[in-house]
């Protein structure tokens, strides 16, 4: 059975509607997020950016995606950047299935002030131009992340999801 890739903007859901797409399908979840903390010894992605910085990160990034077997039957939370660098969207494409989770970035602003802990590293809570660099992220992301397989505007269900992919899975 196919992997299914999530894939948007930090705080598009990727993390929270991948679990209950996994549990629904009878699929592994992974967050690739996750494994990256693990990969580098249980250091936070903002440590990562922070000590070695973001070519670094991304590099890190690239070799855990690949180190995802096709066929796998695994829900897949990308990071939002990853589609963005590399091969990571050729890869994604060629093994699995990939789903756009397009959430404006009004959204996006108002889920991340609303979430407790500050761990975006390329988004910051307390500036001021948050919604100006996520405007501003989204467009120079949104060449990459429209080459999923499916868009998904706004809100899902795990349900609607679910019965939407039976037919490709």
């Amino acid at each position: 059975m196919k992997n299914i890739f999530l894939i948007g903007m930090p705080s598009s859901g990727k993390s929270t509607l991948g679990r209950r797409l996994a549990r629904e399908l009878g699929y592994y979840f992974v967050d690739t997020d996750k494994l990256i903390i693990q990969e580098e010894g249980g250091r936070s992605i903002n440590d990562i950016f922070q000590t070695d910085g973001e070519a670094y990160f991304r590099e890190v990034e690239r070799r855990v995606l690949h180190t995802i077997e096709p066929n796998s039957q695994f829900v897949v939370a990308t990071g939002g950047g990853m589609p963005c660098f590399h091969d990571n969207m050729a890869y994604i494409k060629a093994n699995g299935l990939s789903i756009f989770l397009d959430i404006t970035p009004e959204q996006l602003l108002d889920r991340m002030l609303r979430h407790k802990l500050n761990e975006r590293p390329l988004f910051n809570r307390q500036d001021p131009t948050l919604l100006q660099n996520l405007r501003q992220k989204y467009t120079d992301r949104r060449f990459f992340y429209t080459q999923a397989d499916f868009t998904i505007s706004g809100e899902t269900d795990v349900e609607t999801l679910s019965k939407q992919l039976e037919a490709y899975l």
